[in-house]
């Protein structure tokens, strides 16, 4: 596990396991919403997003953290990932993490609430298009989420 992508619907707790992954293998951590978003609100360009992200994806070992919903082109980081994790927690989870993170705009809410409907079978289709040989982690609970941060642990051990 040397290059990693964490995937999944707002609220789902990417940022936290990407950080916790870090601690735990010592991967740098990227977090894509700081290269992404412009003054905090406008996406990049799609020309400029993908250069970004080959840049980072270039990098010899990372954790990726970001799901970009209807702005995203995950392309160029799957490529590059040997390990991609996709977390898909139920709704009500993802929603209370992200009411109380913070106030979002209504297309964010409508990304979260039509994330596995609409966003997950085409996160699923590039995954399978551009990192068919990348162990795929499809983590559904908490629970699993914990597993799969001990199994890491164990791993860098």
């Amino acid at each position: 596990m040397e290059r990693v992508l964490v995937l999944g619907r707002g609220g789902a707790g990417k940022s936290t396991l990407a950080r916790a992954l870090g601690e735990t293998t010592g991967l740098p951590v990227v977090e894509l919403d700081q290269h992404f978003w412009v003054d905090g609100a406008r996406p990049l360009n799609a020309a400029e997003w993908t250069s970004v992200q080959e840049r980072l994806a270039g990098r010899e070992r990372w954790v990726m953290d970001g799901d970009l919903g209807p702005h995203d082109a995950p392309a160029p980081r799957l490529r590059r990932a040997d390990t991609v994790v996709v977390l898909d927690l139920p709704l009500a989870l993802c929603a209370w993490r992200a009411l109380r993170r913070s106030r979002e705009r209504a297309d964010f809410w409508w990304w979260v609430i039509t994330w596995r409907r609409r966003s997950r079978p085409r996160v699923m289709d590039a995954i399978a298009t551009h990192a068919p040989r990348a162990q795929l982690h499809v983590l559904r609970s908490p629970a699993q989420v914990d597993r799969f941060l001990a199994a890491a642990s164990t791993d860098a051990r």
